[in-house]
Protein backbone atom coordinates (compact mmCIF):
# COMPACT_ATOMS: atom_id res chain seq x y z
CA UNK A 1 0.00 0.00 0.00
CA UNK A 2 1.12 3.55 -0.48
CA UNK A 3 2.57 5.22 2.54
CA UNK A 4 5.04 7.42 2.82
CA UNK A 5 7.75 5.66 5.34
CA UNK A 6 9.49 8.89 6.23
CA UNK A 7 6.86 10.82 6.72
CA UNK A 8 5.87 9.69 10.53
CA UNK A 9 5.28 12.06 13.20
CA UNK A 10 3.61 12.81 16.49
CA UNK A 11 -0.01 13.82 16.24
CA UNK A 12 -2.49 14.92 18.69
CA UNK A 13 -5.78 13.04 18.22
CA UNK A 14 -9.43 13.51 18.31
CA UNK A 15 -11.61 10.71 18.00
CA UNK A 16 -14.99 11.50 17.41
CA UNK A 17 -18.40 9.84 17.24
CA UNK A 18 -20.18 9.16 14.06
CA UNK A 19 -17.69 11.99 12.24
CA UNK A 20 -14.89 11.07 9.34
CA UNK A 21 -12.99 13.96 7.81
CA UNK A 22 -11.46 14.12 4.55
CA UNK A 23 -8.87 15.74 2.86
CA UNK A 24 -9.81 19.35 1.76
CA UNK A 25 -13.02 19.17 3.37
CA UNK A 26 -14.00 21.68 6.29
CA UNK A 27 -15.16 20.62 9.98
CA UNK A 28 -16.63 23.45 12.53
CA UNK A 29 -16.10 22.00 15.56
CA UNK A 30 -17.07 23.34 19.45
CA UNK A 31 -14.30 22.49 22.08
CA UNK A 32 -15.97 22.44 25.76
CA UNK A 33 -14.01 19.20 27.36
CA UNK A 34 -11.31 20.24 29.57
CA UNK A 35 -8.57 17.79 27.85
CA UNK A 36 -9.58 18.92 24.10
CA UNK A 37 -9.27 22.70 25.38
CA UNK A 38 -5.89 21.69 26.74
CA UNK A 39 -5.00 19.91 23.03
CA UNK A 40 -6.47 23.08 21.09
CA UNK A 41 -4.02 25.59 23.22
CA UNK A 42 -1.11 23.13 22.68
CA UNK A 43 -1.86 23.10 19.04
CA UNK A 44 -2.38 27.03 18.62
CA UNK A 45 1.21 27.55 19.83
CA UNK A 46 2.67 25.20 17.02
CA UNK A 47 1.41 24.19 13.67
CA UNK A 48 -2.61 23.81 14.29
CA UNK A 49 -2.43 20.14 13.54
CA UNK A 50 -4.16 17.56 14.98
CA UNK A 51 -5.64 14.33 13.86
CA UNK A 52 -9.40 13.04 13.91
CA UNK A 53 -9.79 9.76 14.02
CA UNK A 54 -13.72 8.34 14.49
CA UNK A 55 -15.06 6.83 17.24
CA UNK A 56 -15.83 3.10 16.90
CA UNK A 57 -18.44 2.90 18.96
CA UNK A 58 -19.26 -0.85 18.57
CA UNK A 59 -15.68 -1.47 19.55
CA UNK A 60 -15.28 0.77 21.99
CA UNK A 61 -12.18 2.21 20.41
CA UNK A 62 -10.76 4.96 17.75
CA UNK A 63 -10.49 3.59 14.24
CA UNK A 64 -7.08 3.47 13.26
CA UNK A 65 -6.79 5.78 10.07
CA UNK A 66 -8.31 9.19 9.91
CA UNK A 67 -7.59 12.55 8.30
CA UNK A 68 -5.25 15.04 9.77
CA UNK A 69 -7.17 18.47 10.74
CA UNK A 70 -5.32 21.89 10.85
CA UNK A 71 -7.05 25.22 12.46
CA UNK A 72 -8.19 27.76 10.19
CA UNK A 73 -9.94 29.74 12.15
CA UNK A 74 -11.21 30.15 15.60
CA UNK A 75 -12.95 32.26 18.39
CA UNK A 76 -12.75 31.89 22.20
CA UNK A 77 -15.79 31.78 24.20
CA UNK A 78 -16.52 32.11 27.38
CA UNK A 79 -14.99 29.46 30.46
CA UNK A 80 -11.94 28.99 27.68
CA UNK A 81 -14.62 26.74 25.24
CA UNK A 82 -13.75 27.56 21.38
CA UNK A 83 -15.51 27.34 18.05
CA UNK A 84 -12.73 26.31 15.39
CA UNK A 85 -12.90 25.99 12.42
CA UNK A 86 -10.94 23.08 10.38
CA UNK A 87 -9.70 22.14 7.05
CA UNK A 88 -8.95 18.27 6.37
CA UNK A 89 -5.26 17.82 5.15
CA UNK A 90 -3.27 14.54 4.82
CA UNK A 91 -5.11 10.96 5.89
CA UNK A 92 -2.71 9.02 8.03
CA UNK A 93 -2.22 5.92 9.93
CA UNK A 94 -1.96 5.25 13.78
CA UNK A 95 1.51 3.12 14.39
CA UNK A 96 1.37 3.31 18.08
CA UNK A 97 0.09 5.33 21.51
CA UNK A 98 2.48 7.32 22.39
CA UNK A 99 0.65 8.43 25.21
CA UNK A 100 -3.41 8.55 26.37
CA UNK A 101 -3.87 11.58 28.84
CA UNK A 102 -4.69 14.35 29.21
CA UNK A 103 -5.54 13.14 25.19
CA UNK A 104 -4.52 10.84 22.76
CA UNK A 105 -0.94 10.91 20.86
CA UNK A 106 -0.12 8.83 18.24
CA UNK A 107 2.66 7.93 16.31
CA UNK A 108 0.93 8.73 12.78
CA UNK A 109 2.36 7.88 9.27
CA UNK A 110 0.76 9.88 6.38
CA UNK A 111 -0.94 7.61 3.26
CA UNK A 112 -1.79 8.49 -0.23
CA UNK A 113 -3.68 6.96 -2.81
CA UNK A 114 -1.65 4.40 -5.46
CA UNK A 115 -1.06 6.24 -8.53
CA UNK A 116 -3.69 5.19 -11.08
CA UNK A 117 -3.27 2.89 -13.60
CA UNK A 118 -5.95 4.29 -16.11
CA UNK A 119 -7.56 7.63 -16.86
CA UNK A 120 -9.81 8.33 -14.32
CA UNK A 121 -11.80 11.02 -15.63
CA UNK A 122 -14.71 9.05 -17.21
CA UNK A 123 -15.47 7.68 -14.20
CA UNK A 124 -15.51 10.86 -12.16
CA UNK A 125 -18.00 12.04 -15.11
CA UNK A 126 -19.85 8.98 -14.33
CA UNK A 127 -19.76 10.13 -10.54
CA UNK A 128 -20.57 13.97 -11.72
CA UNK A 129 -23.60 12.96 -14.12
CA UNK A 130 -24.89 10.71 -11.16
CA UNK A 131 -25.17 13.54 -8.98
CA UNK A 132 -27.04 15.78 -11.20
CA UNK A 133 -29.15 13.04 -11.48
CA UNK A 134 -29.83 12.54 -7.49
CA UNK A 135 -30.18 16.18 -7.28
CA UNK A 136 -33.10 16.66 -9.93
CA UNK A 137 -34.85 13.93 -8.28
CA UNK A 138 -34.75 14.91 -4.98
CA UNK A 139 -35.59 18.66 -6.38
CA UNK A 140 -38.25 17.30 -8.22
CA UNK A 141 -39.38 14.80 -4.54
CA UNK A 142 -39.23 17.63 -2.28
CA UNK A 143 -40.39 20.57 -4.70
CA UNK A 144 -37.21 22.66 -3.72
CA UNK A 145 -34.29 23.72 -5.74
CA UNK A 146 -31.29 22.00 -5.07
CA UNK A 147 -28.32 22.44 -6.84
CA UNK A 148 -24.54 21.27 -6.82
CA UNK A 149 -22.08 23.92 -5.77
CA UNK A 150 -20.43 25.93 -8.32
CA UNK A 151 -16.78 24.86 -6.60
CA UNK A 152 -17.12 20.98 -6.09
CA UNK A 153 -14.00 19.54 -7.47
CA UNK A 154 -13.67 17.81 -10.98
CA UNK A 155 -9.86 15.79 -10.35
CA UNK A 156 -10.96 12.10 -9.63
CA UNK A 157 -9.27 12.05 -5.92
CA UNK A 158 -10.86 15.32 -4.68
CA UNK A 159 -14.40 14.23 -6.24
CA UNK A 160 -13.78 11.04 -4.47
CA UNK A 161 -13.10 12.62 -0.80
CA UNK A 162 -15.87 15.22 -1.65
CA UNK A 163 -18.94 12.89 -2.45
CA UNK A 164 -17.68 10.49 0.32
CA UNK A 165 -17.93 13.88 2.84
CA UNK A 166 -21.52 14.47 1.80
CA UNK A 167 -22.99 10.64 2.57
CA UNK A 168 -25.27 11.08 5.77
CA UNK A 169 -25.68 8.78 8.20
CA UNK A 170 -23.38 6.42 7.39
CA UNK A 171 -20.31 6.86 8.91
CA UNK A 172 -19.20 3.27 8.89
CA UNK A 173 -19.46 3.43 4.80
CA UNK A 174 -17.38 7.05 5.01
CA UNK A 175 -14.62 5.63 7.24
CA UNK A 176 -14.35 2.15 4.70
CA UNK A 177 -14.18 5.34 2.21
CA UNK A 178 -11.26 7.27 3.92
CA UNK A 179 -9.14 3.97 4.08
CA UNK A 180 -9.03 3.03 0.85
CA UNK A 181 -5.84 3.54 -0.98
CA UNK A 182 -7.18 3.13 -4.47
CA UNK A 183 -9.11 6.04 -6.01
CA UNK A 184 -10.89 3.75 -8.41
CA UNK A 185 -12.48 1.39 -6.03
CA UNK A 186 -13.33 4.80 -4.01
CA UNK A 187 -15.09 6.13 -7.41
CA UNK A 188 -16.46 2.50 -8.04
CA UNK A 189 -17.73 2.07 -4.30
CA UNK A 190 -19.67 5.92 -4.48
CA UNK A 191 -20.90 4.80 -8.41
CA UNK A 192 -22.66 1.64 -6.52
CA UNK A 193 -23.92 4.11 -3.89
CA UNK A 194 -25.02 6.96 -6.13
CA UNK A 195 -26.75 4.64 -8.72
CA UNK A 196 -28.90 2.85 -6.08
CA UNK A 197 -29.65 6.27 -4.82
CA UNK A 198 -31.06 7.41 -8.30
CA UNK A 199 -32.94 4.40 -8.60
CA UNK A 200 -34.46 5.09 -5.16
CA UNK A 201 -35.66 8.42 -5.84
CA UNK A 202 -36.93 7.55 -9.44
CA UNK A 203 -38.37 5.00 -8.28
CA UNK A 204 -40.40 7.22 -6.16
CA UNK A 205 -41.29 9.99 -8.43
CA UNK A 206 -43.17 7.54 -10.46
CA UNK A 207 -44.96 6.73 -7.47
CA UNK A 208 -45.49 10.12 -6.50
CA UNK A 209 -46.43 10.99 -10.18
CA UNK A 210 -48.83 8.20 -10.12
CA UNK A 211 -50.72 9.35 -7.23
CA UNK A 212 -50.92 12.85 -8.29
CA UNK A 213 -52.64 11.55 -11.66
CA UNK A 214 -55.14 9.53 -10.01
CA UNK A 215 -56.42 12.19 -7.75
CA UNK A 216 -56.51 14.79 -11.01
Amino acid sequence: MASSSIAVRELPLFPLPEVVLFPGRPLPLHIFEFRYRILMNTILEGDRRFGVLMWDQENNKPASVGCCAEVIQYQRLPDDRMKILTLGQQRFRVLEYVREKPYRVGLVEWIEDEPPKTDLRPMAAEVGQLLKDVVRLSAKLTGQEIELPDNMPELPVELSYWVASNLYGVADEQQSLLEMQDTTARLNREIEILTSTRNHLAARTVLKDTLEDSLQ
